[in-house]
């Protein structure tokens, strides 16, 4: 393996000796029990029948026999307690190695999070084995540890046979020769074990790398098929046919890709089952000379032919695991990447001023910014200069692809700026601590998500609940009579993935949710990206009738696209390519000549009635 493989596999076993000791030490204790236990039986019927040929009495014999049976016992004894706390800890490995990818994920700049390459890391470091990473590991060095042991234990019994005094000099040294002969072509059967091995590896990682596309089509056609809204649209649009001759011909090539493995699969048994049977071969002979020579007992050709069932299965389980290092440490290597990403650039440490009122300054300096990756030509904010209150209402409109979206995401800090500053009450957002600052903002986003979860948790976002306060909220936008008829009340599990009794709520009943989860934050300010877009018109009506009401005091910044209901706002952004190119009240700027009167126009036709 090369010297980045190894050190990828040497930060998995740092990783897993900070964390996980106490596993490390159970899969020490459970390997070299393994490889010992069969000793004790071997061993011990070695000695029983050179005693018995020797004609030891009965008391001896039955002596003997008993230490056997004392030793296997305790040794099993052992063994199962080993093997009870490996097997019980290796399925808590994933779970725990899931939680800390996880927190990485909570913490890492949200950036990574948009980023498919930091996608693809997670899953091809979380989803390769079924015992994640750190258990793969577990279970090959189980095998490494259990195969030099029983190294170690054949070598003791080979050790007085080789040494043994013969008499002459050419005797002696010929022996030595037939000895390291034995030695080399064993070593020979492990090696080319090995590389059939790191060649199986190698292929199955070009495989699996081919498929890995194949295997992401392959979940998203089972996230289509299981969801009841794609349904509505395959129906409608007749298109069960093509979906299911996708499918089809993905399922075929994952098939053929199989079909390949399983043939590399068997080719490498064949190889492994020559080597190792080549190298059994070769020692019952060697063992079978040196009876013959009368070098050894009757009880030792037992002792050295049940060894050397013990050696053939040790050099495959070493050679076989050892190759498959090269495999764990591919992934070892995406784990290693996705655990070292770095996290927030600018954490800060300054709390935030706390106010009665709630009166922040926000302003942008000369602001710009590209996405990770994308040229200074590919700049989505342009040098935008700006400043507001909080307490003020405000709305963001634009063509899509105009930056809004975007100016959003840094004000809540999920970016940060590429150039410029963008300052709270003049200091640097960057030296805030970051989840302070993130207090200041309840956002409703256009993708926003509602969770299958009990009512209440969704809007408190905690366990902890304000009954009072999330039922305030509900009625504020409108879904306090449908609490009062639901039979849980706020209990009531949203959506059925969890719970038979949870209530399938309709798409506008969940953004309104949203707004709700947003007003029981009760965050100084309140952004609203597309709020009504689910809502029939009656609906939405009622949530502008009672913006006011919902969102208090507080600023509430809207992104829109209807321009008819930006009219409560006292503040209008009108963003285009990057920058505000127009900002002023509705009257203001419906009247003026530029982008916000040529899109009022283009709408107009639409509520003209009912604005002017």
């Amino acid at each position: 393996m090369s010297k980045k493989e190894w050190g990828s596999i040497w930060f998995l076993l740092k990783d897993i000796l900070r964390i996980e000791k106490g596993r490390f030490a159970s899969m020490i204790v459970f390997g070299v029990t393994e490889a010992i236990l069969p000793y004790i039986g071997i061993i011990g019927m070695g000695k029983l029948l050179d005693a018995a040929y020797a004609g030891t009495e009965g008391r001896i014999l039955f002596g003997y026999a008993l230490v056997i049976l004392l030793g296997t016992l305790i040794l099993s004894l052992i063994l199962n307690r080993a093997m009870e706390s490996f097997w019980q800890k290796l399925d808590y490995t994933k779970d725990l190695e899931s939680r800390e990818m996880n927190a990485k994920s909570f913490s890492m700049d949200y950036e990574y999070l948009e980023d498919d390459h930091v996608q693809e890391l997670r899953s091809r470091a979380f989803s390769k084995s079924f015992f994640g990473i750190r258990g793969w590991f577990f279970w090959h060095m189980r095998y490494i540890v259990e195969s030099v042991v029983s190294f170690l234990f054949i070598l003791c019994l080979f050790l007085p046979v080789i040494f043994q005094k013969r008499e002459g000099s050419g005797g002696h040294y010929g022996f030595l020769l037939l000895t390291a002969g034995l030695c080399l072509v064993i070593g020979l059967m492990v090696w080319v074990n090995y590389q059939s091995n790191v060649h199986f590896t190698r292929k199955v990682n070009e495989i699996h790398n081919s498929m890995d596309g194949l295997n992401h089509r392959k979940r998203y056609f089972m996230e289509l098929l299981s969801g009841a809204e794609a349904q509505k649209d395959l129906r409608i649009n007749a298109q069960q046919n093509k979906i299911d001759q996708e499918i089809a011909d993905n399922c075929e090539k994952l098939r053929e890709g199989q079909l390949f493995l399983n043939s590399l699969l068997e080719k490498r048994k064949m190889i492994d089952l020559s080597t190792t049977g080549l190298t059994g071969f070769l020692i019952y002979l060697f063992v079978s000379y040196q009876a013959y020579k009368g070098m050894i007992s009757i009880g030792s050709v037992v002792v050295y032919a049940s060894a050397m069932v013990r050696l053939a299965d040790a050099i495959y389980m070493f050679s076989g695991s050892i190759g498959n290092m090269k495999q764990m440490a591919m992934f070892a290597g995406d784990y290693e990447e996705y655990m070292g990403l770095k996290e927030r650039k600018y954490t800060g440490t300054i709390p935030v001023e706390k106010r009665r009122d709630n009166r922040f300054h926000i302003s942008f300096e000369h602001v710009s910014f590209r996405y990770p990756g994308a040229s200074g030509s590919e700049d989505v904010i342009r040098d935008l200069t700006i400043s507001f209150e909080i307490g003020e209402k405000m709305a963001i409109v634009g063509k899509n692809g105009s930056g809004k979206s975007t100016f959003i995401k840094l004000l809540c800090r999920l970016y940060d700026v590429t150039e410029g500053v963008i300052r709270l009450n003049g200091i640097d957002i960057r030296k805030y601590d970051p989840a302070e600052y993130s207090r200041l903002f309840a956002v409703v986003f256009q993708d926003f998500s509602i969770f299958a979860l009990p009512l209440g948790e969704n809007i408190a976002s905690s366990s902890e609940v304000d009954e009072e306060r999330v039922r305030d909220a509900l009625s504020r936008v409108g879904l306090g009579e449908r609490l009062t008829g639901l039979k849980s009340g706020l209990s009531t599990c949203v959506g059925k993935e969890y719970s038979e009794d949870g209530v399938a709520f309709s798409g506008g009943e969940k953004q309104k949710m949203a707004i709700a989860r947003a007003i029981y934050k009760d965050a100084p300010f309140v952004i609203m990206d597309e709020p009504t877009a689910a809502l029939d018109p009656l609906a939405e009506c009622e949530v502008y009738a009672g913006f006011d009401k919902m969102v208090g005091n507080k600023t509430a910044l809207y992104i829109s696209h209807r321009l008819a209901s930006c009219r409560f706002c006292e503040d209008i952004l009108v963003f285009d390519k990057g920058r505000v190119v127009q900002r002023g009240s509705h009257e203001e700027l419906k009247d003026q000549d530029g982008l916000y009167k040529e899109l009022w126009e283009a709408q107009a036709q639409y509520y003209r009635q009912g604005t002017e």
